[in-house]
Parts: structure tokens; sequence; C-alpha cells
């Protein structure tokens, strides 16, 4: 293998990686509290980005997924946080206003 093609496999491994763990959030939007990766055995667990736990959604344990139920998810879990955090953000500025 020549230096070329290992540059760009290893590129290609960062990549992978990066994109497991849920891609590069917008490090300006707090309500990117969740990730993806690939465990060892293939299957997929959403996770918090703060702790590293897996999350959970109504008790059950986000982990065990599949790659496609994995990223609907944290999409899911991402948005409805940045839905509650926009959500608590308003009833505060409309507190202080009145």
């Amino acid at each position: 293998m020549n230096d070329y093609n290992h540059r760009e496999d290893s590129k290609a491994r960062e990549l992978g990686i990066w994109e497991n763990e849920g891609g590069a959030p917008d490090h300006g939007d707090m309500s990117h509290h969740y990730g993806r990766r690939v465990e060892p055995d293939k299957s997929w667990t959403i996770y918090h980005v703060f702790s590293g736990a897996p999350a959970e959604l109504e008790g059950r344990p986000m982990a065990g997924l599949g790659e496609t139920e994995a990223t609907s998810t944290m999409i899911f879990l991402n948005a409805r946080n940045a839905r509650r955090r926009r959500a608590s953000s308003l009833r505060q500025t409309f507190a202080t206003r009145f």
C-alpha cells in the first residue's frame, strides 16, 4: 500500500468514527445532547454526549439498536431537546417582560 492510499484509508476510518459519534454538533446549540456509536457487536447505542451514558426513551435503554433506528431516534431526541429549550427560553423571556 502506498502512502497516499494509507492516508485515504485513515481519513475514511476517521470519518466513520466521526459519523458513528453523531457527526459534528453545532457547539453553539446546546440542544445537541445525544450521539450514536457502533458497539463491538455491531449494534448501535444512542448516548448522552456529556456523560457518555446510554440514553433512555420511555424507560427503554437506547442500546442494541440497528443503525437506522439509532440515527432516527438520535435525531428525534436532539430535536425534542431543542424544542424544550426553545419553549423554556420563551417562557423566561415572557416572564421577564410582564
